[in-house]
Order: structure tokens, then sequence, then C-alpha cells
């Protein structure tokens, strides 16, 4: 039986590895200029790791801003951790890059976002996918972001 190459799949990991080069840097050099970052990931997924108010107070969804006050982020190649300030509290939160669900930087119009949908009766994985906005050209106007959905290539 043949298997079908797993476009889905390789394109996740792909925008996956991007993310964490991206982290990696402003992990090295911190963040250049005006970007910054919100990031929505599942508080349910495995290996997530946040406070235990933080997860009574965002049981399925939570979104973190990194901007002005971070510490410590430590990049690996599942995901990143990073302390962040609550309230004048800082936290250390643990975040698998399967967990994540958003990941943009509206300083340049960039953003990704996963998808997770149930699979099919058929399907042993889960089915994944993903859009991508990218900054518009410099002589496009303002706000003019693409996006490109993999929907129409899934069987």
């Amino acid at each position: 039986m043949t298997r079908a190459i797993d476009y889905g799949g390789i394109m996740h990991r792909a925008m996956q590895g991007l993310i964490a080069e991206v982290l990696s840097r402003v992990a090295d050099e911190g963040l250049p200029g005006e970007h910054h970052f919100f990031i929505t990931f599942d508080t349910r997924e495995d290996g997530v790791e946040i406070a235990d108010w933080l997860r009574e107070r965002y049981p399925a969804e939570m979104t973190i801003v990194i901007q002005h006050w971070y510490e410590d982020l430590r990049v690996s190649s599942d995901g990143f951790e990073i302390t962040l300030n609550f309230g004048n509290s800082p936290e250390r939160l643990v975040i698998p890059f399967d967990a994540l669900r958003t990941f943009v930087d509206p300083s340049v119009e960039f953003g990704l976002r996963f998808e997770t949908q149930e699979p099919d009766e058929d399907e042993e994985e889960e089915a994944i996918t993903a859009e991508v906005v990218e900054a518009p050209e410099d002589d496009a106007p303002k706000g003019s972001g693409e996006v490109v959905s993999l929907d129409k290539w899934r069987k």
C-alpha cells in the first residue's frame, strides 16, 4: 500500500521551524525595532506548563504577548520557555510548538494560524490546516496582507 505525501504535516513542521528560528534569534539578539509577537496556544496540550492560576483563568486557550518585558527565552526543537510578567508577578511558561494556534507579528502584518480538525474515520493522524498571512509588498496599500489556505490541497 502506497502512502500519500503528507504535505499538510510537512508544512506544519516547516512553520514550526520558522517560529523556532525567529524565537531563537530573539533569544540571542532581542526584539529588533517595533517587532512584537502575539502567540496563542492551547493550554490543554501535552507538555504545556503554566501556573495553576493561569490554567484556571485560561482553561482552553491563552494568548501571550512578547514585547517589552520578558526574560530567559529558551527555544528547543519541541517548543520554548519564557518568563512573562502577569500583574507584576513573573511566571514561567513552557509551550510546545504543537500547542500553538497562532503566531502574529503585527508590526509587519505577518501571521501563522494552525488549525486542527477531527480526522475522518479512515485517517489515523490528526488533520492539520495552516494559513500564512504575509506582509504586503512596499507598493501595496497597508493592511492588504494575503491569506493562503492549504485546505484546497487536502484530500
